[in-house]
């Protein structure tokens, strides 16, 4: 279903998972966002059945599912090409709001890539890097909004990691180090799954290095934005969505992946005032808010804002480092061999 008189694009990533399901759900259930055109991307729109029920009962906007797989660097510049001549030739309106939702952790079962990465940091970061830099030649340059999905993994100073002790030796914190060091995480050698055969821990590792580098990046590309004449109103911002029952536990143990999160979890968010942990609609929301809202926490501009839920919160000192940030930037434009002309970035290498 395609709209030419739609007030902007709404792209989601992950949208058949569990928070992305409740982010396409509140998108398309809210009259506020039923004159917006929504691009749902998937691994594989054919067999997206969770989105499609969704978007087959409750939506009130033009709307449409996309294939893309963040663990293949092709499959990204495939889809943004596909997006960008769309938006081109005025089949769909400028992106007003690139929500980077996709989220995969392996719980040990690491795998890789075909180009050579690890899972956990292709999908959660370098696709999604690269994907953001290609589609900015669509966004819309006075309103638009990136929003990524960040979370506490990505700090190991945050004391909600305390009870995983996945970081409590020297060697893992801080997470980045140098070149060899980044490479090594991108290349899933650092905190392997047979370097460490703690059940979960190198898994969560991993995961928050890639976190790390999402937030990373928020920091990153707004600096670099904030200098471009094209982009400078174009905001970045990060949400901790906080612990829920998604997807992102699907190669758990059977003991966290139902008991945990399916049994004990729900019954603690009925029965608790203030539990420790959030409802996927909650998060949603919050994502939502961060996108599309102009309050006394985010003003009009809410430029390299990261919130916890949606409480205005600092991230890691590391991420936080520019040198840091300026070699992670520079080693993903070399992953990804960006070219000229491929993003409409000034600044782009």
């Amino acid at each position: 279903m395609e709209s030419t008189t739609a007030k902007g694009t709404i792209i989601v990533t992950g949208a058949n998972g569990g928070l992305g399901s409740a982010i396409t759900k509140e998108i398309a259930s809210k009259p506020e966002f039923s004159a917006y055109h929504g691009l749902y991307l998937v691994r594989d729109a054919t067999h997206a059945d969770v989105l499609h029920s969704v978007l087959t009962t409750s939506s009130r906007h033009p709307h449409e599912a996309l294939s893309i797989d963040l663990a293949n660097l092709g499959s990204v510049r495939k889809a943004a090409e596909a997006i960008n001549l769309r938006v081109l030739e005025g089949k769909i309106p400028q992106i007003r709001a690139l929500i980077l939702n996709a989220g995969f952790q392996d719980f040990n079962k690491q795998t890789w890539t075909k180009d050579g990465f690890d899972t956990t940091f292709s999908v959660n970061y370098l696709g999604h890097w690269l994907l953001t830099l290609l589609l900015l030649k669509s966004i819309d340059r006075n309103a638009g909004r990136i929003v990524i999905v960040g979370s506490q993994a990505h700090d190991p100073n945050d004391r909600r990691n305390d009870r995983s002790k996945a970081f409590i030796d020297d060697k893992y914190n801080p997470i980045i180090r140098d070149k060899d060091n980044f490479e090594a995480i991108a290349k899933g050698t650092w905190s392997s799954a047979i370097e460490d055969t703690s059940w979960g821990r190198s898994g969560f590792r991993r995961y928050g290095a890639a976190k790390l580098c999402l937030t990373m990046m928020m920091h990153e590309l707004q600096l670099r934005m904030n200098g471009d004449p094209q982009l400078k109103n174009v905001c970045i911002l990060g949400v901790d969505p906080g612990t829920m029952s998604t997807g992102l536990q699907r190669h758990a143990s059977w003991f966290i992946r139902v008991l945990m999160f399916r049994i004990v979890l729900p019954l603690m968010l009925l029965l608790m005032s203030n539990p420790p942990f959030r409802s996927t609609q909650k998060s949603a929301s919050h994502i939502l808010q961060a996108a599309f809202d102009s309050n006394e926490v985010l003003g009009e501009y809410p430029k390299d804002l990261y919130l916890n839920g949606d409480e205005l919160w600092e991230t890691s000192e590391e991420s936080r480092d520019a040198q840091k940030r300026e070699l992670v930037w520079k080693e993903s434009v070399r992953y990804t061999q960006l070219k000229e002309g491929e993003t409409i970035l000034a600044s782009w290498d």
